[in-house]
């Protein structure tokens, strides 16, 4: 399985290509994607979960449109650390994807990514509790994904 730490993912994947960020919920999976240069995260899209063959259909048919050469998928960690049941999800998901479709994965820890984007959208923009519903999870997945770009450029 092409996992790699984040720190190597770039060495495993084409120059000049974007990487897409995913937020693995329960009901959803929030879509962003970088820019060529890995400088800059933005919210693409809501997926909403059905089966996992049609959500890893929808996976790879954004990042074929996009040209991503990668996924970073938030590992949603306890706040200790280590694991639970939703990062072995996380992972499963990366493992079941790579049976479909070998693609370069890393994973980057999630942890308050959806508690900081809540906060942000409310004091920030103001915005009502069902328009953040639309928004938030694909907002974290740009927020997960900026970090990790972040994390590269130091």
């Amino acid at each position: 399985m092409p996992v790699h730490a984040l720190a190597d993912l770039a060495d495993h994947t084409p120059p000049g290509t974007p990487w897409l960020g995913l937020d693995l919920g329960e009901k959803t999976i929030g879509v962003a994607a970088s820019d060529a240069t890995r400088m800059i995260a933005s919210p693409l899209e809501l997926i909403r979960k059905t089966k996992f063959g049609q959500d890893a259909a929808a996976v790879l048919k954004l990042m074929a449109s996009r040209n991503a050469s990668a996924l970073v998928i938030g590992l949603p960690l306890n706040m200790d650390g280590s694991e639970g049941p939703r990062a072995q999800s996380a992972r499963a998901f990366a493992r079941n994807l790579d049976r479909i479709q070998p693609t370069p994965v890393a994973f980057q820890d999630e942890r308050l990514s959806t508690t900081a984007v809540e906060r942000f959208l409310i004091d920030e923009l103001d915005l009502t509790r069902s328009r953040r519903a639309d928004v938030v999870d694909r907002t974290a997945a740009a927020w997960i994904l900026q970090g990790a770009l972040d994390r590269l450029r130091g």
